[in-house]
C-alpha cells in the first residue's frame, strides 16, 4: 500500500511539474509563445512614413488629359529602394536563373523529409561539361567561335496567389483557381536601344549597356512589367531564405501609383518636382535631373542616356532619381479615370492581363519621366502608361515593402 501510495505521489509530481507554464489562470491573457517580432530593416532601401497626401497634378494640365485630377488619399508606411534597380542588382537575379538551370539539367538535387525536391546549391557547375552545351549557342549561331549563353533558356517559374479574386469568391471556392503559376523569360531585352529610335546608332549601348563594368550601377532597361513582377518574387524568396524567418510574410513589390507619388514628394505637399521647388534648374541654371533639357541637348544635365542611379541629389525621403533617368513600373492598371473610382485608403487599381487579352487591359502605370522626356513628365502628379509585355531603353523599377505595424515616426 505505501509503494502504492509512494508510486501514486510520483506520477502526481511528474504531472504538475509537466503542467508548469501551461496551466491556465482563469485570466484572458492571449497566446503565451507567439514569436517576437521588431521588424526588418532592408539593405538598400530607406523607409517611406505613412500619411496623408492630394495625390494629382500640382500645376496645370497642360495637355487637358483630365487623367489625374487631385484626390486626397492616406497611405500606410513602407521600405522601398533608395534607387532604381541597377544592372548589377538585375544581374543577380539574372545569375541566379542562369544557375538554376544549369543545376536542373545536371540533376543536382536533394530530397527533404518530406519527399520535395531542392536544387542542392552546395554543388559546383563546371561550365566546361558537355551536359551544359544546350545552355550555349551551337552551330550555325556561334559567332567566330565564341561561347556565348543562350538567353533564350533563362526561364523563371514562379507561383502567386489572386488575392482580388479570393475576396470576391465564395466561400467554397477550390484554392488551386486561385494559384497562379507563371513562366518567362527574365533577360532583359538588350535590343531596345536600336528599336526604340529609327535611324539612330545606338548598336554600342546593346552590346555593353546590360554586362559591362562601365554600366554596373546604372538603372537596368529593357525590363517590362512581368520581368519586375518575377525579379520580386525572387527577391522575396532570397530574402526568405537567408533570414529563416516564416514570420514575415510581406513580399518585395512594385509600388502601387499613390505610394510611388508620396515617396516622390519627399515629404513636400503640392511640390511640383521631387527636390520641392516649381523649377527643373537650380540657381545656377544647372539642370536637377536626367531628362531632354530645352529641343534636345541630352549632355547638358550630365548624361546623354541613363546615369548612375545615386546621380543628383536625393529627395527629403533620401531617394534618387525620382524625377528623371528612367520612368518606372508602378503595379497599378492605368484607366483615364482611375483616381475617381479607386478608394482614399491605400489607392489602387490592379489587373492581370492575360496574353490574350485586348492591349487596352494591359496598360500599367509608369511614373517619373525619363532620360528622353521633356520635364512636364518629371513632375510628381504626371501619369503616364506603357503596355505589361513591353520592354523599353527608358523604363526601370524599383522595389517597395510594406511596413508592418505602425511606427514611431509616423506622425501624420
Amino acid at each position: 500500500m505505501k509503494k502504492a501510495i509512494i508510486s501514486l505521489g510520483v506520477i502526481m509530481f511528474i504531472l504538475l511539474l509537466s503542467s508548469c507554464g501551461k496551466r491556465e489562470t482563469g485570466q484572458l491573457t492571449g497566446v503565451q509563445d507567439r514569436p517576437k517580432w521588431k521588424g526588418i530593416n532592408p539593405y538598400g532601401m530607406v523607409y517611406i512614413p505613412s500619411g496623408y497626401m492630394q495625390m494629382g497634378q500640382d500645376d496645370n494640365d497642360m495637355f487637358h488629359q483630365y487623367i489625374k485630377r487631385p484626390k486626397a488619399v492616406s497611405l500606410n508606411g513602407f521600405y522601398m529602394d533608395d534607387t532604381e534597380i541597377t544592372n548589377n542588382e538585375y544581374r543577380q537575379f539574372v545569375n541566379y536563373v542562369r544557375d538554376s538551370v544549369a543545376h536542373t539539367i545536371m540533376g543536382d538535387f536533394y530530397e527533404d523529409d518530406y519527399g520535395n525536391e531542392y536544387i542542392d546549391w552546395d554543388m559546383e557547375l563546371d561550365w566546361s561539361d558537355e551536359g551544359l552545351d544546350e545552355m550555349f549557342y551551337q552551330g550555325d549561331m556561334v559567332i567566330n567561335g565564341k561561347k556565348e549563353l543562350d538567353t533564350r533558356k533563362l526561364i523563371y517559374q514562379y507561383q502567386w496567389i489572386d488575392w482580388q479574386k479570393a475576396a470576391h469568391q465564395s466561400s467554397d471556392v477550390v484554392r488551386s483557381s486561385l494559384i497562379h503559376k507563371e513562366k518567362i523569360n527574365i533577360f532583359p531585352d538588350t535590343l531596345v536601344w536600336i528599336r526604340d529610335f529609327a535611324y539612330s546608332y545606338n548598336e554600342p549601348f546593346t552590346r555593353n549597356y546590360f554586362w559591362h563594368p562601365a554600366y554596373d550601377d546604372y538603372p537596368v532597361v529593357g525590363v517590362n512589367w512581368n520581368m519586375a513582377k518575377a525579379f520580386n518574387y525572387w527577391r522575396t524568396k532570397l530574402w526568405d531564405n537567408f533570414s529563416g524567418s516564416e514570420v514575415n510574410t510581406e513580399e518585395f513589390r512594385l509600388p502601387i501609383e499613390a505610394e510611388w507619388e508620396w515617396a516622390a514628394r519627399g515629404g513636400h505637399e503640392r511640390a511640383a518636382y521631387p527636390w520641392g521647388s516649381y523649377y527643373v534648374r537650380n540657381a545656377k541654371g544647372c539642370p536637377l535631373a536626367n531628362f531632354k533639357p530645352g529641343r534636345g541637348n541630352y549632355g547638358e544635365d550630365g548624361g546623354m542616356i541613363t546615369v548612375k542611379a545615386d546621380a543628383y541629389f536625393p529627395n527629403d525621403y533620401g531617394l534618387y532619381n525620382m524625377a528623371g533617368n528612367v520612368a518606372e513600373w508602378t503595379s497599378t492598371a492605368f484607366y483615364n479615370y482611375g483616381y475617381q473610382t479607386e478608394h482614399d485608403l491605400n489607392p489602387n487599381i490592379a489587373y492581370n492581363a492575360s496574353e490574350n487579352e485586348p492591349l487596352a487591359l494591359k496598360r500599367k502605370v509608369i511614373r517619373g519621366g525619363s532620360w528622353k522626356d521633356v520635364y512636364y513628365y518629371l513632375q510628381n502628379g504626371t501619369r503616364d502608361y506603357e503596355f505589361q509585355d513591353t520592354t523599353k531603353s527608358y523604363i526601370g523599377f524599383r522595389s517597395v515593402l510594406t511596413f508592418l505595424g505602425r511606427s514611431i515616426n509616423d506622425f501624420n
